[in-house]
């Protein structure tokens, strides 16, 4: 299911990287910043997620939540965002769901099925999806500056 721009986001319940529940409902009020990723440790998906540690700035003020999310376990993206420093939370998509829900799951990745997308959404204090970007091409990045836009 492709999500479309006003659509009501999918709520999840995932698990963070101190094995604490959050869902999309804990931000309520708030915009959220949702960046999906295939696989911790990886290439381009460092580049994505330090992208966004490193404009973190940009988002204060702006009643904005970044967070995370890929099928890693929490016990790996706790490793992961001690390594690179990420001030966001990373959530574990380990059973597929939230991935599912946003369209943003590979059926086979590299041999692997079941690996989140690159993705990126931006849910508004409603709720409701104000930027969607889902890419085939695990190489390719996220629009930030659309990102940034859209957040503002």
């Amino acid at each position: 299911m492709l999500l479309q721009i006003g659509d009501k986001a999918p709520d999840f319940k995932l698990k963070n990287t101190e094995l604490k529940e959050v869902s999309l409902g804990d931000f309520t009020g708030k915009k959220v910043v949702l960046h999906f990723f295939p696989l911790a440790f990886t290439g381009v998906c460092t580049t994505q997620l330090c992208t966004m540690r490193d404009s973190f700035g940009y988002y204060d003020g702006l009643n904005a939540q970044v967070l995370g999310v890929s099928v890693d376990s929490p016990f790996a993206l706790a490793k992961f965002k001690e390594e690179q420093a990420y001030q966001f939370p990373l959530l574990s998509d380990f059973n597929k769901e939230a991935a599912a829900a946003y369209g943003a799951l590979y059926e086979d990745f590299l041999g692997m099925a079941g690996v989140a997308k690159r993705a990126a959404f931006v849910i508004d204090e409603d709720g409701k999806i104000a930027y969607a970007e889902v890419l085939e091409n695990a190489g390719d990045l996220p629009d930030f500056e659309q990102i940034k836009a859209v957040v503002a």
